[in-house]
């Protein structure tokens, strides 16, 4: 019988009187963090069963518009790193990084290449 080893993220979400989140944070004990704070969080699971994503999205009231805007840049990005080694599809990735240029020329994210 192999070992098996257990990893745990966590993460606390404090609310307001109307449910809006006030305050994030997370902890990854195998990652070395305890109780980071974030403004934002993008959680993707999939649900095999029912052949689809699920997802929790949640930032904080005082998430600034100018970073929620580099959040989700730098997630698309990420992303399309995933795919590629997900799934060894190299023209497709490259396609969703044009997309990522694209879209940080468009929020002005970037300067002139």
């Amino acid at each position: 019988m192999a070992n098996t080893n257990t990893s745990e993220i966590k993460f606390q979400i404090e609310l307001d009187e109307n449910r809006v989140p006030e305050k994030l944070t997370w902890s990854a004990a195998d990652g070395g963090v305890e109780q980071e704070d974030t403004k934002a969080i993008m959680l993707s699971i999939w649900d095999s069963k029912a052949k689809e994503s699920m997802r929790i999205d949640l930032w904080t009231k005082d998430m600034p518009v100018d970073e929620m805007k580099i959040f989700f840049h730098q997630t698309l990005v990420a992303m399309a790193d995933t795919f590629k080694r997900a799934t060894n599809d190299e023209k497709m990735a490259d396609t969703m990084k044009d997309f990522c240029d694209y879209f940080a020329e468009k929020l002005e994210l970037v300067s002139g290449k």
